[in-house]
């Protein structure tokens, strides 16, 4: 199976990988050539030639917005000139359910098949294969792309039709969003009011206030690492699908609304490019303290 890939960035690179351990002929694209010469050692192609893809039979596409993806596809020299009927096109990337409705409804109409498959995993889960894969489209779609879809996700799950796949990975993002502005909140008060903060760290991590969220930012707040996590101003495009869908549906979200206000604070405050771990930033502040582990600080001044 001949199959082509764009976007090697954070996620994509290790998927492209992993697709081509499943024997696939690949040819791999990206705008900048960092990843090249890895792919080429495997065995792979590598192209900064978007139209080079268009000889797959299967097109994954990994990009970091709506506007890229719709540019990649449909603009000026993009692949939907290039594709022809009965090839695939899909769609890893997070971007929101209206432009990807949009998408599939315009390659569709030109017999191209389309399935919207946003990958739900930290870095290491798209290294090792082990992703959560929610994929929106025509059944029959949907089972031709599925071994190479298990290639890079151990849970891989059809959701309905076009648009489905993202509107699921947006239901997961929005409450793992909410649980890090909630921790970003709460936190700093337990400081102010005396507690020590590894000690809360232990408590909420082992009982009922116990989330993804605080497994995975908590120990990393405690030691001032605000860089492991997937950067807010990229994940704001979640709150904006939400805020649209709510507008235009009439849907109200007032836990969402006032989780959406401090991330909007935490990027004006020029915490776009570190991780969602870092808008307690904002409240630690507001209260003077810091949620930071003292004896591991000491530690690490001790060592430099």
């Amino acid at each position: 199976m001949k199959i082509g890939f764009s976007g090697l960035g954070q996620m994509g690179r290790h998927i492209a990988h992993n697709l081509l351990s499943g024997g696939n002929d690949l040819i791999v694209c990206d705008v900048k050539a960092d990843a090249f010469a890895e792919f080429r050692a495997s065995g792979a192609r590598a192209t900064a030639n978007l139209s080079e893809l268009s000889s797959a039979d299967i097109i994954f596409l990994c990009l970091p917005s709506a506007a890229v993806v719709k540019s990649v596809l449909l603009g000026d020299g993009g692949l939907a000139g290039h594709l022809k009927a009965g090839q695939t096109v899909v769609d890893l990337s997070t971007i929101t359910y209206s432009a990807t409705t949009e998408i599939g409804q315009t390659l569709e109409a030109r017999g191209i098949a389309f399935l919207d498959a946003p990958v739900s995993g930290m870095e290491a889960r798209a290294k090792d294969g082990t992703l959560t894969v929610m994929c929106g489209g025509q059944l029959k779609t949907f089972e031709a792309v599925r071994p190479h879809l298990e290639l890079i996700g151990s849970k891989i799950l059809f959701m309905g039709p076009s648009g489905s796949g993202q509107l699921t990975k947006l239901i997961n993002q929005l409450l793992f969003d909410i649980n890090a502005a909630a921790l970003a909140e709460i936190l700093p008060m337990a400081v102010k009011l005396g507690l020590d903060p590894a000690n809360v760290a232990d408590v909420v991590n082992s009982g009922t206030g116990r989330s993804y969220a605080s497994e995975f930012f908590v120990p990393r707040v405690l030691k001032g690492d605000f860089k492991s996590g997937y950067p807010m101003k990229a994940a704001y495009k979640d709150l904006v699908s939400a805020a649209e869908i709510s507008a235009n549906l009439g849907i109200p979200l007032p836990v969402l609304a006032a989780a959406t206000a401090t991330y909007q604070q935490a990027l004006l405050k020029g915490h776009g490019d570190e991780d969602k771990g870092a808008m307690i930033r904002l409240f630690e502040d507001l209260l003077d303290v810091r949620f930071r582990d003292a004896q591991l600080s000491e530690r690490e001044a001790e060592h430099g």
